[in-house]
């Protein structure tokens, strides 16, 4: 089924997958490795054939999934995370060779992707209504009213390499759970995840066409997508220019989007500072960086600063880099080597303008070192932008109100983290923070799938997280009985 150079991943299919069957594509790209270039794979590059054929099937399998019970949609949902469960060390294996993520942050996103369909299975048996005193209404004497949530009909998903299992699962868990058929766009440089995902499904026994996976470049496939009339809801996790061309494009559809951030810290007190300094490490520096809720922008309380920085450095400094298929590796290459070069570019043009690099700052091959700057300022597009790579900014801070302003100053607002002592300082910090999500003596990159997540200003509009999602991918229906 599949044609790879990888002898592991020959269960993994490389086709188009529509209607429940695997299509040959006409054309095929070379899926090769960021780590050290390898083919991995011959991958379908779809044509406008092949979306409409996708679109057509996940409109004709809809009636099919609004008739699926309750039950029904969740014992499909728990047995593709069984599936996943029973299959971690290929998926892992899958991620490493495509994304170049290192197998034990493969290993712990696998685990956490089973946890979310497993959200989404026991969700599909919790969407409810509930009745309306219609009594209440001078008017609404003898009435009886209530409410039920109904699918939409057919959803697009259009997923980042970064978490290319997870993010997917935070899509069709949600759709599936509340009966909607989809047509996924994975991201360019990783498809396997999403076919192997497909195929699971289809072992699970969701119906033919409820799910279609079309590969290739986002321009040809994305556009379709978004504006067909036949599309009830785009969700997307990706950049902001993306994003907003989205939502231009969409119309009057549904839309989520998940559009990235440099999340701050704020560090004022902890009990355990090289605890919290290990934490940020982690933070910033897990997945080489490329995490939306990455931590980019430490402020650390002056007196506090120092021993703080220096413990960051030796934790930094002892990460492990390179092949991301070596179960050691914490560290492994950037998505592409553009993205090197950016994260370089930008690390030089931030020591020109004085800022001091602590540790890292070079290249080793594919891989960039994890990199720690200070004296950078709030204007640099390592402190202003979102870097998804390994750097991270480190900066004193003298009072607490300049520590809010510095992490409200930024076009993004999606986690910030605070560790402070005071429950006083703790309930300003949820107050008075302009993000989706306030992370109490923690970093902002804390995330479990059943919470509320999503952002304000450039980080998007609308919230993941199994629950919220499944709501927002139904239609409110209002039902009411003259008695």
């Amino acid at each position: 089924m599949a044609k790879t150079t990888d002898t592991a991943l020959q269960s993994v299919p490389t086709q188009l997958f529509i209607g429940g069957n695997w299509v040959e594509g006409a054309q095929h790209y070379e899926l090769k490795s960021p780590y050290d270039g390898h083919l991995v794979a011959l991958i379908p590059l779809a044509q406008p054939d092949d979306v409409e054929a996708a679109l057509q099937a996940a409109q004709q399998a809809a009636p099919a999934m609004r008739r699926l019970t309750a039950y029904e949609r969740s014992r499909i949902l728990e047995r593709v995370s069984q599936l996943i469960e029973e299959n971690i060390e290929l998926c892992a294996l899958i991620a490493a060779h495509e994304n170049a993520k290192p197998l034990k942050a493969a290993r712990a996103e696998l685990a956490r992707t089973a946890e979310t369909y497993k959200f989404a299975a026991e969700e599909a048996k919790r969407l409810h209504g509930e009745t309306v005193p219609l009594d209440a209404a001078k008017s609404g004497k003898g009435r009886f009213g209530f409410t039920k949530r109904e699918p939409l009909g057919v959803v697009a998903a259009i997923t980042p390499f970064n978490f290319p299992f997870n993010l997917v699962a935070h899509k069709l868990g949600p759709a599936f759970a509340a009966g909607n058929t989809v047509v996924l766009k994975p991201a360019y440089q990783t498809p396997l995840s999403a076919l192997l995902i497909a195929k699971f499904f289809a072992e699970a026994g969701l119906p033919a066409g409820a799910l279609n996976v079309v590969t290739g470049r986002g321009g040809a496939i994305g556009d379709r997508l978004v504006t067909d009339s036949r599309v009830k809801m785009v969700t997307f996790t990706g950049s902001v220019p993306v994003g907003l061309g989205i939502k231009e494009k969409a119309g009057l559809k549904r839309v989520t989007l998940e559009l990235g951030s440099n999340a701050g810290v704020i560090v004022d007190s902890t009990d355990d500072l090289n605890a919290a300094a290990a934490r940020c490490v982690e933070g910033a520096f897990n997945f080489a960086g490329q995490v939306c809720i990455s931590v980019q922008r430490i402020y650390v309380l002056r007196e506090l600063f120092e021993p703080f920085l220096a413990a960051m450095k030796a934790k930094a400094e002892a990460l492990v880099l390179g092949d991301p298929q070596d179960a050691a590796t914490d560290v492994s290459a950037l998505i592409q080597p553009a993205e090197t070069a950016r994260i370089a570019g930008w690390v030089a043009d931030a020591e020109r303008m004085g800022a001091r690099i602590v540790c890292g700052g070079k290249q080793r091959g594919s891989v960039f070192e994890p990199t720690i700057l200070t004296g950078a300022g709030d204007k640099l597009a390592v402190s202003c932008q979102e870097a998804f790579g390994p750097i991270v900014v480190v900066e004193p801070y003298d009072t607490w109100d300049e520590a809010i302003s510095r992490v409200n100053d930024s076009e993004y607002g999606l986690q910030a983290g605070v560790y402070t002592t005071s429950i006083a300082r703790a309930f300003d910090a949820a107050e008075r923070l302009e993000v989706g999500g306030v992370i109490i003596g923690d970093i902002p990159s804390f995330r479990v799938d059943n919470m509320p997540y999503g952002g304000v200003k450039n980080s998007g509009v609308g919230k993941e997280g199994i629950h919220y999602s499944t709501e927002e991918m139904t239609e409110l229906k209002f039902v009411s009985f003259l008695l």
